[in-house]
């Protein structure tokens, strides 16, 4: 919900400037706005018209560029948890409480970030230190196997490798999301916003059609803005990870 706020903030922003840059043109001595005056403020502001385009569509594309990344992450820990439930397995019977233990752990992730069947769900933790103590429990569970037979070594080898590539998966999606998106940039590039809203304010006149386009104009760089919060934190909010490949993998586990 923040970030709808902080879209919305930057839109009523970018308003109030293009409407102050309209009356400040009215409040300029004629020689501030004579026709040379006026061709350094187009050139001015046709200059940060392409600069906030070209970072304000670099970002988004960044900021879609992570989602995705987050999303095939998600995927393949998906995946992978398959993979170690089969090996578990076929493995023998005897590892059959840890799958459910398994199964039960990754329930809960699931019902944290997407919500359980009555759609309730908490605020995720993906700190670092959130899932150290279930992977610690995982790994020495793993090489406790004792295998009897080379089917089972075969089997322990690949819950291990599967075990290990879970644990840097989950803890790669915690490092990235620690620092998902530039705030000093953000700040920097609303700024530029704000000074190109004035400027087209300056080379315009007051009446209901300008005001109307500096509105419209105010929406897209808004939203826009909101796009890059929302993309950059892809377990909260209107743009979350699909839930799909998570609940097809909880179906999969103990069959």
């Amino acid at each position: 919900m923040a970030t709808v706020w902080v879209g919305v903030g930057v839109a009523v922003l970018a308003f109030v400037f293009g409407v102050a840059g309209l009356y400040l043109q009215k409040l300029l001595p004629e020689t501030h706005s004579v026709e040379k005056a006026r061709d350094m403020i187009g050139a001015i502001v046709g200059l940060v018209s392409l600069l906030l385009a070209l970072v304000l569509g670099t970002l988004i594309g960044s900021a879609y560029a992570f989602y995705a990344t987050e999303k095939s992450e998600i995927e393949t820990m998906a995946a992978k948890s398959v993979q170690l439930d089969l090996a578990l397995a076929e493995f023998g019977p005897e590892t059959a409480p840890a799958r459910a233990r398994m199964k039960e752990t990754l329930q809960s992730v699931r019902d944290m970030v997407w919500g359980d069947s009555s759609g309730a769900s908490a605020m995720p933790d993906f700190s670092v230190s959130a899932p150290i103590q279930h992977l610690r429990e995982m790994d020495e569970y793993v090489a406790s196997l004792d295998p009897k037979t080379p089917a089972q070594r075969q089997f322990a080898s690949a819950a291990a490798a599967d075990t290990s590539a879970i644990e840097q998966t989950r803890l790669l999606i915690s490092m990235q999301l620690a620092s998902a998106i530039s705030w000093p940039l953000v700040v920097i590039v609303v700024s530029w916003a704000l000074i190109l809203f004035c400027g087209f304010g300056l080379l315009s006149r007051v009446n209901g059609t300008t005001l109307a386009a500096v509105a419209l104009g105010a929406f897209a760089v808004g939203s826009a803005l909101f796009l890059i919060l929302e993309l950059s934190h892809p377990f909260t909010g209107f743009f979350r990870v699909p839930s799909g490949a998570f609940d097809q993998m909880l179906r999969a586990l103990n069959k």
